[in-house]
């Protein structure tokens, strides 16, 4: 899977969890950005990501993360 197709699927993600309508993608997008994104969320997010690709990410992982690009390219990295 491509970087560009891990996106459409993070932000299909992100709109189900968030229940939003449209999410403007871009790397640097974070929680700050999204109103609807908080500790509960987040957890859920971080679940529908593992669950989509099949992947699970590490506490460590997780709090390196600083951004949704760094999601992405973290998905990418562990699906090699």
């Amino acid at each position: 899977m491509n970087r560009d197709e891990i996106i459409e699927n993070v932000v299909e993600i992100m709109e189900d969890v968030f229940d939003l309508d449209d999410v403007a993608y871009r790397d640097a997008l974070n929680a700050h950005d999204i109103e609807e994104w908080d500790s509960l969320s987040n957890i859920r997010f971080m679940v529908a990501v593992e669950g989509r690709f099949n992947i699970r990410f590490s506490n460590r992982e997780l709090e390196a993360l600083q951004n949704v690009g760094d999601l992405v390219d973290m998905v990418q990295q562990k699906m090699g």
